[in-house]
């Protein structure tokens, strides 16, 4: 059984109940509190529920919109951080003379070791693209070497990344990483040390 106060509103309700011949009928002074026992949930019950629901549902949705704007906040000062750095982290002007090469993800992998310098996270999604292309081609299993020559190989991949050091957006990385919970699997953790970091 439950037991509840009765509210004057409430009251009112009950009234317009016993008027309409509902099943419960009370007889009751306006100006006190009853408790009334019940074994159904009336509808005021449900209206209390809905209220209590609706009330608890805007508050999730503002502390998810708080929280999301907080992590909006955070990334976009991360990837301002990340954009500033790799803009100081210099392109080798020399580039080795052939790196051979399976696939652009190995090819990408030799250039880090050699350089000891790290890709943008949109280069490395990048390499990823251009070996997911060439699933379901004829030449797949032929080494890239074989397809593109190596220096071409690599100086494509020095000008993407001189493109995407260059011209990236915080705004844009922010927004990509936002999107994927996994983005820091294509950020590599090399860090040259800088001629001029004060730049």
């Amino acid at each position: 059984m439950n037991y509840r106060p009765i509210s004057h509103s409430l009251i009112d309700k009950f009234l317009l109940m016993e008027s309409s011949g509902t099943t419960m009928k009370m007889a009751m002074p306006f100006g006190e509190q009853v408790d009334v026992s019940s074994d159904e949930s009336s509808s005021s019950d449900g209206d209390d529920h809905k209220a209590e629901s609706e009330q608890m549902s805007n508050n999730i949705a503002v502390n998810q919109v708080v929280e999301e704007l907080v992590s909006e906040d955070a990334f976009l000062r991360r990837a301002r951080m990340y954009q500033e750095y790799m803009q100081l982290v210099p392109i080798p002007t020399q580039t080795h003379s052939s790196i051979p090469c399976t696939s652009w993800a190995g090819l990408a992998a030799s250039i880090k070791k050699l350089y000891g310098q790290p890709l943008h996270y949109l280069t490395n999604l990048c390499i990823k693209q251009r070996d997911q292309m060439r699933i379901g081609a004829d030449d797949e299993v032929d080494p890239l070497e074989m397809l593109i020559h190596p220096t071409k190989a690599e100086s494509s991949i020095w000008l993407m990344e001189e493109v995407h050091r260059r011209t990236s957006s915080p705004h844009y990385l922010a927004k990509l990483w936002l999107a994927d919970p996994m983005y820091h699997v294509y950020i590599d953790p090399i860090f040259p040390k800088l001629q001029n970091p004060s730049k």
